[in-house]
């Protein structure tokens, strides 16, 4: 799968998930602010992630870092890229 396959795909679960994914106004667009998630909503984005492209879970630390759409586009590539590396 390509980079951008991977990116078009992040995207359309964020805004499957998003609780107002009417929000959205680019890669910079906040996942909070923009489109309404809340932390129980950005823990099922985290788990459907995980289970979408079978990455381990993300660490709190991490996870309170990403805070806008291209954030969480690039935290998936890097980490399928990661696990990847180790195989």
């Amino acid at each position: 799968m390509s980079d951008e396959q991977i990116r078009t795909q992040v995207k359309a679960i964020v805004l499957d998930l998003a609780p107002s994914p009417d929000g959205l106004h680019g890669t910079e667009t906040a996942l909070v602010q923009d489109l309404g998630f809340h932390s129980l909503a950005l823990m099922e984005l985290a788990f459907a992630l995980e289970d979408e492209f079978d990455l381990d879970p993300i660490d709190e630390k991490t996870a309170r870092s990403i805070t806008t759409l291209h954030a969480v586009q690039e935290h998936v590539l890097h980490r399928i890229r990661e696990q990847a590396a180790e195989s």
